[in-house]
């Protein structure tokens, strides 16, 4: 399953807000934010050998979006 982040933006905690808009350009999130994102939305994700996921080009492009206006 992907992650959806634009979807569950609102369902992720501020610090992982934070940290998905400190990294617009991470096209693989890490294992440790990817777990906490699962928990925060109550689903999981498709993971990689390393527990990484691939976010789409929807996901990076709203990422993008947010951390220009947030800055």
């Amino acid at each position: 399953m992907e992650m959806d982040i634009r979807g569950n933006w609102d369902r992720l905690s501020p610090s992982t807000q934070q940290w998905l808009t400190e990294n617009p350009g991470s096209a693989i999130l890490p294992r440790t934010i990817v777990a906490r994102i699962c928990k925060e939305i109550d689903k999981p994700a498709d993971r990689d050998l390393h527990g990484g996921s691939l976010l789409s080009q929807e996901d990076r492009d709203f990422i993008l979006d947010k951390a220009r206006h947030t800055t």
